[in-house]
């Protein structure tokens, strides 16, 4: 099945031809280029192709020019705070708190503030963009504020966008143990959302990640229990790649690619190597970092090779 070239990998955001353009147009400080590729996406596409872009180095200074010349330019005001808080969080690092600092998380915290400043204001002129209210569902993580902010803010953005899955990613986030919620919480809100969506709509790729979290809390890859949970979520896994990723509506919009990694982990992970196998051969050489970077191993992309031969092995008797 992937005789063609078993070791190409793609990561996202570089799956998206939408990203070359916007990427382009970045390193050359070009905003008008960058406003053409944003404003041509879907409102999540868009939130997708921004946290991208945000990775860029140095552009807090520039993007304060925009905002000065325009304030009212929320697409700026979106990119510089997600921006300040990609730089925040790489300081924090993806360490547990026990191994952060108190300097680490100092300056985590500083960026961090700065990036909500912008993004206040941001939300006070341009209530209606998704954006602005995802960004602020991650600093709101960092910020450590509580639930029922982080609710108020889910639902501006959900009054904004209502299946805004960028967005529905951080708040699921929140809902997990490791940050204010419980397993329950988690849970009910994946399923709400993806039945509340559109058929074909990649919400159903919510589901697959709180099942990730869980198998994560467990222990992971090396705890029974973990793959026990995995297991006996396999129903409500197909139910969920039934209606998102494999139903004929599903897009390839921006942001897709992770959708699908997501089930594609998962499948594994729970032993059903067919549905597995599927979902790669859907991705081809496409995958992204995220959830494989949840693995104990320094380079996702070893991972990702490892999974998918493993479950095209499976398919043709190889066995692992």
């Amino acid at each position: 099945m992937f005789d063609r070239a078993d070791d190409e990998v793609l990561l996202e955001p570089a799956a998206y031809p939408e990203f070359g353009v916007l990427d382009a147009a970045v390193a050359r400080r070009d905003w008008a280029g960058c406003r053409a590729a944003l404003d041509a996406a879907s409102p999540s596409g868009r939130t997708v192709l921004l946290q991208a872009a945000a990775e860029s180095p140095d552009l807090e200074e520039w993007l304060r020019r925009l905002l000065q010349a325009d304030p009212w330019d929320s697409t700026a005001a979106a990119l510089l705070g997600m921006h300040l808080t990609k730089v925040g969080w790489r300081i924090r690092s993806s360490a547990t708190a026990e191994h952060v600092s108190a300097d680490q998380f100092r300056q985590f915290r500083e960026w961090l503030r700065r990036a909500e400043a912008v993004l206040i204001d941001a939300a006070a002129r341009a209530p209606h963009d998704p954006a602005v209210w995802a960004a602020r569902l991650t600093t709101a993580r960092g910020l450590q504020v509580d639930l029922a902010e982080i609710r108020r803010r889910h639902d501006r953005m959900v009054a904004a966008d209502p299946h805004h899955l960028p967005g529905q990613r951080q708040y699921l986030q929140s809902l997990c143990p490791k940050w204010y919620g419980s397993w329950p919480q988690a849970h009910a809100f994946a399923h709400e959302a993806m039945t509340a969506a559109p058929p074909g709509a990649p919400q159903g790729s919510l589901v697959a990640e709180a099942h990730i979290e869980q198998w994560l809390d467990l222990g992971g890859e090396y705890k029974r229990a973990a793959t026990a949970h995995l297991v006996g979520a396999r129903d409500s896994l197909h139910d969920a790649a039934n209606r998102s990723i494999w139903h004929p509506a599903f897009r390839r919009d921006p942001g897709w690619v992770s959708a699908a990694s997501a089930f594609a982990m998962v499948f594994a992970q729970a032993g059903d190597q067919q549905s597995a196998a599927r979902v790669f051969a859907m991705l081809g050489p496409l995958a992204s970092r995220w959830p494989w970077s949840y693995y104990d191993e320094h380079d996702e992309l070893v991972v990702i090779r490892r999974y998918r031969r493993r479950s095209a092995s499976a398919l043709t008797g190889g066995g692992r």
